[in-house]
C-alpha cells in the first residue's frame, strides 16, 4: 500500500494474533502487541524486533485507552468476543480509529451491529467484525459472485475442510456461543435468523478440486449468516461445513493445530464454495487455501491497510463485502486463495 501503520493487536499472543503480527510485519507495519495476559506478552515481544507491548484488559478501559495511544487501528484477535468485541469496539471509538476483528462468534457479531453502528457513523469510523475465514471470506466470496444483482433467492456457503484441529479459543468461543443461545440452532430464513431444534441434515456437495466432492452437515450456522444478511438483499442464507471437520470440532479430546513450515501453518487444506442463485439463474465462485487461522491474518491485515488508505465504502459497522471492493480484494489476496469461478454441480 506504499504506507507504514503502527497497528495494534489485541491477543497479540493467541494462535491467530500471532499470524496477525507476522502478517504485519511482512507487510512492513509495526504491530502494536496488546493483551491481558502479562506473562505471555513478555515472552512474546523479544520475538518480534521494534514491536512494542502494553499490557490492557478489557475490564479497564483506562488500560484500553493508554494502549491504544498512537495507534492507526486495533485488530481484535482475542475471544470470547462476548467478552472483548464491545469495550474494544468502544476504546476504537474513543480512539477514532478504525476496529477490525476475527470474531466467528454469531451473538457477538450481532451485538457489534445492533450496539455500534450508529456510534460508530457518528464518530466517522470503521468497524469490521468477522473479517476472518469465517464471515469475512464467505461474504466476499458472496458479494463477488452477486455481481450486478440486487437481489437474489438464496446463498449457500459451503465450507470444506480436509480436517479441523480446533484452537482453544475456537473452543471457548464455540462455548460461549451455544451458552448464549441455550443450546438450540440457528438458521437464516424468510429475511430473519430464526432459532431451531431441529436436526441437521447431511447432504453431499460438489466441492472443486482439491477436495472434490464431500459429505457436509447442512444449516451449521457460521457468522455468515450475520455478515451476509447485513448487505446483501438474500432472504435465504445456509452454510455447511464438512462432516469430517465437524466430527474433528466435537471430539471428546480435540487436539489443536500442528505447524509444518516456518510460518507457522497446519497441513489442513479447504475451499469455500459459494453458490447464490437468482431466479432460474445461479452463480458460482469458490476459494481453496491453506490453514483456516493462518488464513485470517491476510483478511485482516488488508482490511485495515484499505481502510487507512482510504479504499472502503462506508463507515460505522460494516461487514466484508459492505465496506470494500469484493472483486478487488479478492485478487488482491491470491497469494493466500486460489479462487475459481463457475465451477459445475449441483448442489444443495
Amino acid at each position: 500500500m506504499g504506507s507504514t501503520w503502527q497497528v495494534a493487536v489485541f491477543g497479540a499472543y493467541g494462535h491467530t494474533g500471532r499470524f496477525v503480527v507476522a502478517e504485519l510485519g511482512g507487510r512492513g507495519h509495526a504491530p502494536l502487541l496488546l493483551g491481558r495476559d502479562r506473562e505471555k506478552l513478555l515472552r512474546l515481544a523479544p520475538t518480534q524486533p521494534g514491536a512494542e507491548a502494553r499490557w490492557a484488559s478489557v475490564d479497564d478501559p483506562a488500560s484500553l485507552d493508554r494502549a491504544l495511544v498512537g495507534a492507526a487501528a486495533v485488530i481484535n484477535c482475542a475471544g470470547p468476543f462476548a467478552a472483548t468485541a464491545g469495550p474494544l469496539v468502544a476504546a476504537a471509538l474513543r480512539a477514532g480509529i478504525p476496529y477490525v476483528d476475527v470474531a466467528a462468534e454469531i451473538e457477538a457479531n450481532l451485538d457489534t451491529f445492533a450496539h455500534f453502528d450508529q456510534p460508530a457513523r457518528a464518530a466517522g469510523v470503521v468497524v469490521v467484525p468477522a473479517m476472518a475465514f469465517y464471515g469475512g471470506l464467505g461474504d466476499l466470496l458472496v458479494t463477488a459472485a452477486m455481481g450486478d444483482w440486487a437481489t437474489a433467492d438464496e446463498a449457500h456457503i459451503a465450507y470444506g475442510l480436509d480436517s479441523w484441529r480446533p484452537t482453544v479459543g475456537t473452543l471457548a468461543a464455540g462455548a460461549v456461543s451455544r451458552a448464549r443461545r441455550g443450546d438450540r440452532r440457528l438458521r437464516y430464513t424468510g429475511g430473519r435468523l430464526v432459532h431451531h431444534h431441529d436436526p441437521l441434515p447431511t447432504l453431499a456437495w460438489p466441492f472443486p478440486p482439491p477436495l472434490g466432492p464431500q459429505q457436509v452437515v447442512g444449516e451449521l450456522a457460521m457468522a455468515d449468516v450475520v455478515t451476509v444478511p447485513s448487505h446483501l438483499a438474500i432472504p435465504e442464507v445456509r452454510t455447511y461445513l464438512t462432516s469430517r471437520a465437524v466430527a474433528d470440532l466435537s471430539a471428546p479430546d480435540p487436539t489443536g493445530p500442528v505447524a509444518i513450515d516456518d510460518r507457522g501453518r497446519s497441513a489442513q487444506t479447504f475451499v469455500v464454495d459459494v453458490l447464490v442463485r437468482a431466479g432460474g439463474e445461479e452463480r458460482r465462485v469458490a476459494a481453496a487455501g491453506r490453514d483456516i487461522y493462518a488464513s485470517s491474518a491476510p483478511l485482516a491485515v488488508a482490511a485495515v491497510e484499505r481502510i487507512l488508505s482510504g479504499q472502503v465504502r462506508t463507515c460505522g459497522v460494516a461487514a466484508a463485502g459492505a465496506a470494500f471492493d469484493a472483486p478487488a480484494l479478492l485478487r488482491a489476496l491470491s497469494p493466500h486463495f486460489s479462487l475459481t469461478f463457475g465451477q459445475p454441480g449441483d448442489a444443495a
